[in-house]
């Protein structure tokens, strides 16, 4: 059932500075830009927010640029922003397959990256991206700039370490050495929330090897003991079976956990194969 929104408030920052300011002057403020997922909630009428921080104007933090080695992604960039950059197609297609994931053209073109990632979903189809790409998350507050590794961002089901004065502003993605491979996996084959969703990198030169799941815990993970069991050239089977150790999936809407802990150890087969390959 949809909600009335004469009851909320909407502020309307001129500038980043403008915004964190707001955010420490007038909050708590809820930040939005494309809405993808508020609209929802108003929809159904489980928006328990009332006042909000408009951040669609900021276009400053919708660059995609290089800073001496590393790719800077701002926050505002949208997952047809991503699919379109050349440096993310070139420094890091992984990401690009996940935005054509991401709903449909309408979604794509509105949904932005830092979004996905401050919704704090587990099934956030960049979030593994992320992950296995050793991404940080720059957030910035009317006192400065911090950087938070993406994998100690997440505290638990949909918390973050983002602090209430804090934007995201935006991730810094080093170089990628290795292989890299995407998947998901949902009800269709496309517009679909996922029922589980993979994101590697491997084998590094060094034989490291980079295992990000998504839909299978709490919080997006990295597979750390399976990775180890890889680049130590464990046996597919024993990496698979550590693999199903780190995780644990759910039964829910869309799947059930024995069929996420399944595919999840098929697609670590499929990544690694495929990594062989190349």
């Amino acid at each position: 059932m949809r909600e009335s929104i004469s009851h909320r408030s909407l502020l309307q920052p001129r500038s980043l500075a403008d915004a964190v300011k707001m955010l420490r002057d007038e909050g708590p403020l809820v930040p939005m830009a494309g809405c993808t997922d508020l609209y929802v909630a108003l929809n159904f009428g489980t928006l328990q927010e009332t006042r909000f921080l408009n951040l669609w104007g900021l276009d400053a933090l919708r660059a995609i640029e290089i800073r001496g080695e590393t790719l800077a992604i701002g926050a505002l960039a949208t997952h047809a922003d991503l699919i379109r950059s050349p440096l993310v197609r070139t420094r890091i297609p992984m990401l690009a397959a996940a935005a054509r994931e991401v709903g449909g053209a309408q979604i794509q073109n509105r949904g932005t990256i830092g979004g996905n990632v401050a919704n704090a979903s587990p099934a956030g189809d960049t979030l593994p991206v992320l992950a296995a790409a050793d991404a940080a998350v720059v957030l910035r507050s009317a006192a400065g700039t911090r950087r938070v590794a993406f994998n100690g961002f997440y505290t638990g089901y949909r918390q973050t370490v983002r602090r209430a004065d804090e934007l995201i502003v935006g991730f810094e993605i080093p170089v990628i050495r290795g292989t890299q491979w995407f998947r998901k996996v949902g009800t269709r084959a496309a517009q679909a929330i996922s029922k589980i969703v993979v994101a590697g990198v491997g084998p590094h030169p060094n034989g490291s090897v980079r295992v990000a799941l998504g839909s299978v815990a709490a919080t997006v993970i990295r597979a750390t003991r399976t990775e180890a069991a890889l680049g130590a050239g464990a046996p597919l089977e024993e990496a698979q079976r550590i693999l199903l150790e780190e995780i644990a999936p759910i039964d829910d809407i869309r799947s059930t956990a024995e069929y996420r802990r399944r595919v999840a150890a098929n697609l670590l087969a499929r990544f690694w194969t495929d990594a062989q390959r190349r």
